[in-house]
């Protein structure tokens, strides 16, 4: 069992906690992950780690509640435990060498981009974010992302807070303008990470995406997180949670993936209305 020290609400569909995990904790690295289950009857689910203090034993994660275990992670409160905590799974991301890096995430993404951009911060790179939502109430890690980037951009879509637009538009004006990067980092929902994949294109920079698509085991046996990359024109299966979660973004087939990502919403939310009506009645 692990322990939730704490527990914080980021915007109305958002949560961060704090997981007692002093043998993750200790060897997490920025891109790696955790799977979860938060009762024994409970679905094994992905989440990235969004930060660990290893002289605390904690890892941070942070949760979008859209599905019936995040509601059910989120009725948890500060001292409960969920039961199962693995990790860290996946492989790192990878940082030598890279002087310049641009890390552009979406929505709840912008949780896995952040300890990316701390980490390169550290590092001593110089890190431009930029952070798009779909309107002010939405914004998360704002101060997070200030304090490790040299240069910051936030969007909203409606315009109600920072700049009005999508994260393809300072991109796309960066670019333009002849600014140069070792690499571009994106996070966030698969067409906003195909849309930047393409902005980058005519520039030859290099593009990582990091893939989160549905995922049973965490070992690669169960096949369910399978994602097909174009390499030198032959197709090429690859597991995101033991070969990712970070891909070249040039390679990935993005409309399957989105294709996959939709077979089971219609499931998702029948279980999910299940479980907020057992809430409801409680």
């Amino acid at each position: 069992m692990y322990r939730i020290v704490t527990k914080k609400e980021l915007n109305p569909t958002v949560t961060q906690m704090e997981i007692e995990a002093p043998l993750v904790a200790n060897k997490a690295k920025p891109g790696q992950f955790i799977i979860l289950r938060v009762d024994e009857n409970g679905e094994r689910i992905p989440l990235t780690i969004a930060g660990a203090d290893k002289n605390n034993g904690t890892v941070k994660i942070i949760f979008q509640i859209v599905g019936s275990t995040t509601e059910k992670l989120n009725h948890k409160n500060e001292g409960e435990f969920i039961q199962d905590f693995l990790g860290p799974l996946g492989v790192a991301t990878h940082t030598d060498g890279i002087k310049r890096v641009c890390i552009v995430g979406g929505g709840v993404g912008c949780a896995i981009a952040m300890p990316i951009a701390h980490e390169f911060h550290k590092l001593g790179a110089d890190v431009t974010s930029i952070v798009g939502f779909r309107n002010k109430d939405l914004v998360i890690l704002e101060d997070e992302f200030k304090a490790c980037s040299t240069t910051m951009h936030l969007m909203t879509d409606d315009g109600s807070y920072g700049r009005h637009g999508n994260v393809c538009v300072p991109l796309n004006e960066m670019l333009e303008s002849g600014e140069k990067f070792d690499m571009i980092i994106t996070i966030g929902p698969l067409i906003m990470m195909k849309f930047v994949v393409e902005a980058a294109r005519p520039y030859n920079v290099p593009v990582t995406v990091s893939m989160n698509p549905i995922m049973i085991d965490g070992t690669g046996m169960c096949g369910g997180c399978r994602l097909t990359l174009n390499q030198d024109g032959k197709k090429v299966t690859k597991f995101a949670c033991v070969d990712g979660p970070d891909f070249n973004g040039y390679e990935v087939d993005f409309d399957e993936a989105m294709s996959r990502g939709r077979m089971y919403v219609d499931f998702e939310r029948h279980a999910y209305e299940e479980t907020c009506n057992l809430f409801r009645n409680a």
